[in-house]
């Protein structure tokens, strides 16, 4: 492991260029040019794209193994080795580029669950897994290691995600698969990254494995989704490209590049556009990020106030942490999310996301229009009620009162 970090590799200064249309690009652009005038973290989102970017490669290489699979919470699951996995390899880029000594991360994964005796065979997948991604570094703009990482390595590599958050320094929030029951099923899922400093989110990346190009995709089931993209030219409008989002604090812009470019093929850099949050400012026209999961979550109180306030158009359905990228991309106004009663949100679920949206256009509060605390630890400790993401001041403005005023007479 020596040899594997001795200094960080210089990755190159850019990941994209910008197209008006994703047929129209314009010529390539250093990454902070894209993102911000100011070289501060430059390098740091450089390789939390490229993190995202392998980690949702490997996440499409085993969709159709876990798909197939029914054990969707057993220990040693095709969905449990692609947690762990993604959760090495971002670790590792980061490491390569950075330097080991300056990458903490928090996450849900602990590595102590990992070296456990009944999970050899589990650690033995993932150390397999991981190895068969590394081998395709290059396509990432990444050296790939000189030789196979052994298992005491994954577990070296791995023993950086113990931190536990902090309102000083700097660490990386990493939700290694988000969208459990979406992963399941072959529908929405993300591989979320954010580096947080001093207590504040300063880069973002959501990685969107199955995020369709156009809106009304949405609409379809994701057997049909899938269907058709077998079917379907591999041209950029191809459903299952899926996507990278990103943005860095204080730049006033996101961007958003495909997984994969033409014929299915890796280019590095890819192409990029930016993104930005609709317009709609009217209830009665936005669009409601509705999640399907219902556990952990006020269901009916959400749904209850989302008809409270006119919001009538047909929701859209997401799982977790894509509502994000919804809303940054412009393809839904309002989300909200109001947590059962003893349950914590995590800070790897909206760090990324909160600020993609802010630098969208967008505004990412809690209930009670207070800015999110990630300075607390794993958990938004502090967070009053809820989570309420919207496109614009004044449909938050809008939502915000709409809570103040059911959430007594709601008996919650």
């Amino acid at each position: 492991m020596s040899q594997l970090h001795k200094s960080p590799i210089n990755l190159p200064t850019h990941i994209a260029s910008v197209s008006k249309i994703n047929q129209s690009f314009s010529s390539d652009r250093q990454i902070s040019d894209l993102v911000s005038d100011q070289e501060e973290y430059c390098r740091e989102l450089d390789a939390a794209v490229r993190a995202v970017q392998m980690s949702c490669f490997l996440c499409q290489k085993l969709q159709d193994t876990w798909i197939s699979d029914s054990r969707i919470n057993h220990h040693n699951s095709p969905l449990t080795v692609a947690g762990w996995s993604v959760n090495t390899i971002v670790s590792w880029i980061l490491s390569e580029s950075l330097g080991s000594e300056n990458v903490s991360i928090v996450t849900e994964k602990d590595v102590q669950t990992l070296s456990k005796t009944n999970t050899s065979e589990l650690l033995e997948s993932v150390v397999k897994t991981v190895n068969e991604c590394l081998a395709e570094a290059p396509r990432f703009g990444v050296e790939e290691p000189k030789s196979a990482l052994g298992t005491s390595e994954v577990l070296e590599i791995i023993s950086r995600s113990n931190s536990v958050g902090s309102p000083s320094g700097r660490f990386w929030a990493l939700g290694p698969l988000d969208g459990k029951m979406g992963s399941a099923c072959g529908d929405q899922y993300a591989v979320s990254l954010s580096l947080i400093e001093d207590g504040e989110v300063v880069l973002g990346v959501l990685g969107c494995p199955n995020y369709p190009v156009r809106k009304d995709w949405f609409s379809y089931h994701h057997s049909y989704q899938r269907m058709i993209s077998m079917l379907t030219p591999p041209t950029s409008e191809t459903w299952d490209k899926g996507s990278i989002i990103y943005a860095q604090r204080g730049s006033g812009k996101a961007w958003i590049q495909p997984l994969l470019h033409v014929n299915k093929k890796y280019v590095w850099p890819n192409h990029a556009k930016q993104v930005s949050v609709s317009s709609v400012d009217n209830l009665a026209l936005a669009t409601f990020c509705q999640l399907i999961e219902k556990a952990n979550s006020r269901h009916s109180f959400t749904q209850g106030l989302a008809q409270s306030v006119g919001l009538s158009n047909q929701p859209l359905r997401v799982h977790n942490t894509m509502k994000y990228a919804a809303i940054a991309c412009g393809d839904a106004e309002v989300f909200m999310k109001f947590a059962s009663a003893g349950n914590k949100e995590k800070i790897w679920d909206h760090a990324a996301g909160a600020i993609i949206i802010q630098e969208a256009g967008g505004m990412v509060t809690d209930a009670r229009g207070y800015p999110l605390d990630f300075s607390k630890g794993l958990n938004l400790e502090s967070l009053d009620r809820g989570i309420v993401a919207c496109s614009g001041a004044t449909l938050h403005e809008k939502i915000i009162d709409a809570v103040d005023a059911s959430w007594v007479s709601s008996c919650l």
